[in-house]
């Protein structure tokens, strides 16, 4: 039994609260204390994921041009990035521990992604 059950159609569900909440909890959790950038990498991070996800070729998407693998392949690169950002950008303290914990949050829904059959 495969422990893959993220399906399209729950992913695009959990889209847009994403993007809303990379967008607030900057301001909410009081992002930026380390480095300035600790706080804009999210709010444009959650700009782009909702731009993102209104353009993929999903049931909620709204101009759907964007293949859905793409839409992963994007979520994917930003878990990575997310991750990695303390370290390169030199965020510390709740900056670090926040984009250390969305980045990975990210990657296990990429990683727990249930491809689609065609049946």
């Amino acid at each position: 039994m495969s422990m893959r059950f993220i399906t399209k159609d729950i992913h695009a569900y959990l889209d847009y609260p994403v993007a809303a909440g990379l967008i607030a909890m900057p301001l909410l959790l009081g992002l930026g204390q380390s480095a300035p950038l600790a706080f804009w990498l999210s709010v444009v991070t959650g700009i782009a994921a909702l731009v993102l996800t209104l353009l993929t070729d999903h049931h909620l998407g709204v101009v759907r041009v964007l293949p859905y693998k793409l839409h992963l392949a994007v979520d994917g690169a930003v878990g990575v990035v997310f991750v990695i950002a303390p370290f390169v950008l030199g965020f510390s303290g709740l900056d670090a521990l926040y984009y250390w914990v969305i980045g990975a949050t990210v990657l296990a829904v990429v990683g727990l992604h249930k491809e689609e059959t065609n049946a």
